[in-house]
């Protein structure tokens, strides 16, 4: 009798649990957090459209991997470091999420990464730049889809840095703008950096620091640049101080294409990018440019495209572990993992985790039939011929 109401009472409390466990069983929860809202918005409503659009295209168009449903929940971060750090663990402790995506800004990211290691969950950062956040900041738990510092810089490197070319930077005073004038100040080889411009983030008036870049330049012989580093704003309004009596060129990065509307008072200016939905040829971006054209009637930007990629990721990651989505399994299955983006190929270097992947040299061309400066491909440089530092001290 005894034993008859063991089995019951087990029986009981299987009946009781099942449905809970099944339920949790059948689906892999992800927390996004990024920028809905603040500084970045525009950049972080990019990455969300992005991450679902190549969550659809990944699996298919039914949001399943392995046999579980894929939920996205999304959080907004505001641009704030405290903000951030306080909806991922709520994400892991709170809703449970196997994994999260985001955020938008560095110094959030940067608030973040201790989170994850704590709860020993997996963040994918997306499309937060900052070096450190696979440097000296990383833990085993941190993957990045999004380029980082290093790979802008050492591109734009490798565009700009030729005999006799003396170069100045004006940049954003934080993580984002240091990190990046780090890595390019170490990849220049042949021409000589001569000043470092640091500048407020939120900076409209430029006329003080511009004027500080032409004492620095103007005079010198051979051709002298400019190099921005800038995220939001509208930093080509030192052009209006009439650089060119100086001979003064302006270069900088690839960016979203509202910001490439000023380009095209650059016509001919270099640089490297990241992305731009004319360059890349493959089955992935082909796929995205015609989803994004069919749902919004404009092309994908820089940022849908890194949203797409850290779907992509997600999916193949998932799709190897046959839906297990533990850290450990994950980390083991994500490490030296490649996988197709609308870029090409990436692969998640095994010692930082950092996503190896192709940048962009371009030339600014005007064409009347587009509303930003058109990047013309020079040459596309594949991760081999960038030596990315590796900076996690792992």
């Amino acid at each position: 009798m005894h034993r008859r109401t063991l089995i019951a009472l087990a029986a009981l409390a299987t009946a009781f649990v099942s449905p809970l466990a099944l339920s949790q069983a059948k689906e892999i929860k992800i927390a996004h957090i990024y920028s809905k809202t603040g500084p970045l918005e525009a950049y972080g409503k990019q990455t969300a459209t992005g991450f679902m659009m190549g969550l659809d295209y990944a699996t298919g168009g039914t949001m399943m991997v392995a046999g579980k449903k894929i939920v996205v929940i999304e959080k907004d971060d505001q641009g704030k470091p405290d903000q951030g750090k306080s909806l991922l663990a709520a994400a892991y402790g709170d809703d449970k999420v196997d994994l999260a995506v985001g955020p938008t800004a560095s110094p959030v990211a940067l608030a973040m990464l201790p989170v994850a290691e704590e709860y020993k969950k997996i963040l994918l950062v997306e499309p937060a730049v900052a070096d450190s956040i696979t440097g000296d900041k990383w833990n085993k738990y941190i993957f990045r889809t999004g380029r980082n510092s290093s790979q802008d810089a050492i591109s734009n490197a490798v565009a700009l840095d030729k005999e006799g070319v003396t170069i100045a930077t004006m940049a954003q005073d934080s993580a984002f703008g240091r990190d990046g004038v780090k890595a390019f100040k170490e990849a220049i080889k042949k021409g000589k950096l001569v000043h470092e411009e640091y500048l407020p983030p939120a900076t409209t008036d430029f006329t003080a620091g511009g004027q500080r870049l032409i004492d620095k330049l103007k005079g010198l012989p051979g051709r002298k640049v400019i190099f921005i580093i800038w995220a939001g704003g509208n930093p080509f309004k030192i052009a209006d101080m009439d650089l060119k009596r100086h001979g003064i060129e302006i270069a900088t990065g690839g960016n979203i294409l509202p910001a490439m509307a000023s380009y095209k008072n650059f016509p001919g200016m270099e640089g490297a990018a990241y992305y731009y939905f004319g360059i890349p040829k493959n089955p992935v971006n082909e796929a995205m440019v015609s989803r994004h054209y069919k749902q919004f009637k404009a092309p994908p930007d820089f940022f849908t495209a890194g949203g797409f990629s850290a779907a992509m990721a997600v999916v193949t990651a998932l799709k190897k572990s046959n839906g297990d989505a533990s850290a450990n399994t994950l980390i083991r299955t994500m490490e030296g993992m490649s996988f197709d983006t609308p870029k090409g190929k990436m692969t998640f270097r095994k010692e930082d985790h950092q996503a190896m992947q192709s940048m962009y040299h371009f030339k600014i061309k005007v064409d009347p039939a587009f509303a930003w400066g058109v990047p013309e491909l020079v040459h596309e440089i594949k991760p081999e011929e960038m030596a990315i530092p590796i900076k996690n001290k792992r």
